[in-house]
């Protein structure tokens, strides 16, 4: 069964309600492993011997963050910059994370409408994404469709146990090997997979 690594880096999460609902119980489910960036890094000292041991260890990961000013919050900055070092992630010797799988799962506070297009914020989810599309290229990782959580400042209770009832769906299929990678490639957003909208 293939091992998922999640990598969550909130540098408020006790603001954030919807991203408290989403990680509860999530280190429970099978084959998923939940680390905590800003838990293990409060003062940003990476270590990066540690990180990338947990990266070999693992087949898909997953770096869960809420989308900061179009980007990643500063820690999964930091520790971008510092676990794919030249000559480990990429390089002619860099060739430890090749072949493994990576997707973004993000919390955005405006709805899908204002990621569109001409949209609210002038383009696209990918678009903004780009940057991480071609890091995890540059590392020899298949970069997959993002699994989006939109319009979190107006979600309710009840819309937050369903949003975390659909990603933990998720993350057992993935866990479980319920998931083909290959499936997920067309789509557009990773929410968009038959696990979460099954054919009625």
């Amino acid at each position: 069964m293939p091992k998922v690594l999640i990598l969550f880096a909130h540098p408020a999460l006790e603001r954030s309600r919807v991203n408290q609902v989403l990680i509860q119980g999530v280190g429970d489910i099978p084959n998923v492993h939940f680390h905590d960036l800003y838990q293990h890094y409060p003062d940003f000292y990476v270590d990066v011997q540690h990180e990338q041991e947990l990266l070999l260890m693992h087949d898909i990961i997953i770096w869960q963050h809420p989308l900061y000013w179009y980007s990643v919050p500063p820690l999964l900055k930091q520790w971008i910059d510092l676990t794919l070092e030249h000559g480990w992630a990429y390089g002619s010797k860099g060739v430890y994370l090749k072949g493994k799988r990576v997707l973004n799962v993000i919390t955005a506070g405006g709805g899908h409408a204002a990621y569109e297009a001409g949209g609210y914020n002038g383009f696209t989810m990918h678009d903004f994404l780009r940057p991480l599309e071609q890091t995890a290229k540059l590392c020899g990782m298949e970069y997959l469709p993002p699994y989006l959580i939109h319009g979190t400042h107006r979600i309710d209770q009840a819309g937050a146990e369903k949003a975390r009832k659909d990603y933990h769906t998720f993350l057992r299929a993935l866990g479980a090997g319920e998931v083909d990678p290959e499936e997920l490639k067309p789509l557009y957003y990773a929410n968009d997979h038959r696990i979460l909208n099954p054919v009625k």
